[in-house]
């Protein structure tokens, strides 16, 4: 794993150098060549992330795909909106509104004598030899981070106004391995900000944090991908499949737990169903439903959620605040 590290800090140094760095110069934004430097690991990863789906999981997609593709326009809007992620537009958004937030906050907590809490240094002495090792604090990480995300996304279902913009997301009837990104702005800016604040809390070296990220991301494209594929029984209960991810798309099961007009529904984790076992929202049936919101249907109210990135925006909005 420390190759694999040095290797990416040698590909971001010599991205920076080549390509950033001569950019903020002539921007005028030389002040910023520190920023500019992290800006750039997001952006080679968003680079690697994109060969690895076009490259590995866009034929898997073709090769068992659950359905056939008829809205070709639904799935470039989806593409849209995993490029304003993976290329880092959407964090270099989240640096100018957001992260001096954090570091004011968390600057001021430092001054208190807060300081966060450092968890690879807790796990360390537990199993020397392992537990003090970059692959276990990773594997750590991954685990608390996947904990998190369980429950933030249990809340995404759970919270009338957080379902409103989430819903956004479901709404997508032709799901592929772009549907991952396909989130209302105000809803990622909830979840990411819940996930730094996590990150600062615990300790995370930022390698380790984008790391973590990256993988995580990953995962998510292949299980939104409109693929055949379970991980069979045993395999279905340790990482979350397309099939396993699919029933949480489903129209019905995956968005409403007590029948029709409720919140809640099934298969939250994203990436370990443990969390889905444990707590009791797990749903293991061999099946492929069409997938969106209930409320899409022609007889259920056929609400429109938009068919361009700005109209689905903007309807989200209107569905938070009940003008749609």
């Amino acid at each position: 794993m420390e190759a694999l590290t040095d290797l990416f800090a040698q590909a971001q140094q010599a991205l920076f150098e080549a390509v950033v760095q001569p950019l903020l110069f002539s921007l005028g934004f030389g002040n910023l060549l520190e920023d500019g430097f992290d800006a750039t690991g997001w952006l080679l990863v968003g680079l690697l992330q994109l060969a690895v789906m076009l490259v590995l999981i866009a034929p898997l997609e073709r090769w068992r795909p659950v359905e056939p593709v008829v809205d070709r326009r639904a799935v470039r809007i989806d593409v849209l909106y995993t490029l304003l992620h993976r290329l880092g537009l959407f964090r270099v958004a989240l640096f100018f509104a957001v992260d001096p937030l954090w570091d004011a906050m968390f600057g001021a907590l430092s001054l208190q004598g807060y300081g966060g809490w450092q968890l690879d240094q807790w796990l360390a002495p537990a199993w020397p030899g392992v537990s003090d090792t970059a692959v276990f604090a990773f594997v750590a990480y991954l685990l608390v981070f996947d904990l998190a995300d369980y429950w933030i996304h249990r809340g995404q279902h759970g919270l009338n106004a957080w379902w409103a913009l989430h819903a956004l997301h479901h709404s997508q009837r032709q799901m592929t391995m772009w549907s991952d990104s396909r989130n209302h702005l105000l809803d990622d800016l909830l979840r990411d900000a819940l996930l730094v604040l996590l990150a600062r809390a615990i300790g995370v070296p930022p390698g380790q944090f984008i790391a973590v990220v990256a993988v995580t991301q990953l995962l998510e494209n292949l299980q939104h991908a409109n693929l055949r594929l379970s991980f069979g029984r045993v395999g279905e209960r340790l990482l979350a499949s397309p099939r396993f991810h699919r029933l949480h798309h489903s129209i019905g099961l995956g968005h409403e737990s007590n029948g029709q007009g409720t919140l809640g529904g099934h298969n939250f984790a994203v990436l370990f169903p443990l969390w889905d076992v444990l707590f009791g929202t797990a749903n293991f049936e061999n099946r492929y439903d069409p997938t969106g919101v209930r409320d899409q249907l022609p007889g259920e109210g056929a609400r429109d959620y938009g068919r361009g990135f700005w109209a689905q925006q903007w309807r989200g909005l209107q569905r938070l605040f009940g003008r749609a």
